[in-house]
């Protein structure tokens, strides 16, 4: 049974940072490609980032770009992801998955930048 467990969220004013985290079990970790969504206030889900397989390849949605980070350890099986430096509009629900859509995800860790 694939289970995705997210912790790492919190509350932070604009400019700050955090890291997340998802621990990852029952499937082939280090063979899947991983990804970040987020579900913001009142919206659908939106993809943020993806990993290789071997975290070589890393690739963002345009709004993050240069501010958040993805990363892996295979050893771990533990996907992570570097907010800095956070936007208001980088609240939300913050998913990993193994798709791009969201359709297999845990049940996430809450992010609330204030102004």
């Amino acid at each position: 049974e694939v289970r995705l467990v997210e912790s790492g969220g919190g509350l932070v004013h604009s400019g700050g940072s955090l890291r997340l985290s998802c621990a990852a079990s029952g499937f082939a970790f280090n063979d899947t490609f991983m990804n970040w969504v987020r579900q913001g206030p009142g919206k659908g889900l939106k993809w943020i980032s993806e990993i290789s397989s071997s975290g070589t390849f890393t690739y963002y949605e345009d709004s993050v770009k240069g501010r958040f980070t993805i990363s892996r350890d295979n050893a771990k099986n533990m996907l992570y992801l570097q907010l800095n430096p956070l936007k208001v509009e980088d609240t939300g629900m913050y998913f990993c998955s193994l798709d791009r859509f969201g359709k297999i995800r845990g049940q996430g860790t809450q992010v609330t930048v204030s102004s």
